[in-house]
């Protein structure tokens, strides 16, 4: 159960501070969200929009962070 607990906890702080990076973001004008290759298509009767490159771009972030993350909880 400790570990569970433990997890959860790690979890939890990562996501403030996923939320605080987004935040951040936002105040400062970096454009997550609206980077150049995310595809909006906007029509009469709807829109959509399917941001990739954001996507992308967070991926490879929150691979980096992890696996740093899980590197230094392992020494």
């Amino acid at each position: 159960m400790e570990n569970i607990a433990r997890w959860l906890v790690i979890g939890g702080i990562v996501l403030i501070l996923i939320g605080g990076g987004v935040y951040l973001a936002s105040r400062f004008g970096i454009p997550i969200g609206r980077l150049p290759g995310d595809i909006r298509i906007e029509g009469k009767n709807g829109s959509f929009y399917f941001p990739i490159v954001s996507s992308i771009l967070i991926s490879v972030i929150l691979t980096v962070v992890l696996n740093l993350i899980v590197r230094f909880l392992n020494k």
